[in-house]
């Protein structure tokens, strides 16, 4: 986890998830960013977070990672080299006195283990990546599924728009946007990340 540089996270990227928070659809892509601390892999093991700063949401995403360095006009498929199904997990109760503020979010997205990840795979290419689904499982049940070919922003614009406002190279990661079906963890949750049929990594929740 210590070999990645920048994570960026694309946020309101399908519109379902966007009206089911009753935010309005952005007109161009909406990026926040998480501390490389936000970072753990999920490899089965007891994942802690925080049990005493209001609900948790958790919100599934495909991420992709960035193989070389950024030239424009370089293509999604030579450039990203790995893809993994993470969760860019929230600190909704916060999240919303923030926003109604009008403050950053940070302290919302960017706590210790706020960032998971399953293990990567090698990227099969974008048009075979809309082939396959990702999903998030909660003791069993699907909670969350979605695919790319739904994003408002797709994976060529979100990397662009990355690459000119923020720098983009190799070892960053691009949590690319959750579907709707976003939910509250609770303690001892067990939670799948699933590509297609196969689980990529899992983890036990544990609020402290």
């Amino acid at each position: 986890m210590n070999s990645f540089k920048n994570i960026y996270c694309v946020g309101r990227n399908y519109i379902p998830h966007a009206k089911e928070l009753k935010n309005p659809v952005p007109s161009s892509p909406f990026f926040f960013s998480k501390p490389t601390h936000a970072l753990v892999e999920a490899n089965g093991q007891e994942i802690t977070l925080p049990g005493d700063r209001g609900t948790i949401h958790f919100e599934v995403e495909l991420v992709i990672r960035i193989d070389k360095p950024y030239k424009k006009g370089l293509e999604v498929d030579e450039l990203v080299g790995g893809m993994a199904v993470g969760i860019d997990f929230t600190l909704r109760d916060i999240q919303n006195e923030l926003k109604k503020k009008g403050y950053p979010w940070l302290i919302a997205k960017g706590f210790p283990n706020s960032a998971v990840l399953s293990n990567f795979i090698e990227f099969p290419g974008i048009e075979e990546c809309k082939k396959v689904d990702f999903a998030l499982l909660k003791n069993g049940q699907q909670v969350q599924i979605g695919n790319i070919k739904d994003m408002v922003f797709d994976l060529q614009t979100i990397i662009d728009f990355s690459a000119e406002h923020f720098g983009l190279g190799k070892g960053d990661i691009i949590f690319t946007g959750t579907p709707e079906g976003v939910g509250p963890v609770s303690d001892g949750d067990h939670l799948s990340l699933l590509l297609g049929e196969q689980v990529l990594g899992d983890c036990i929740i544990k609020l402290s």
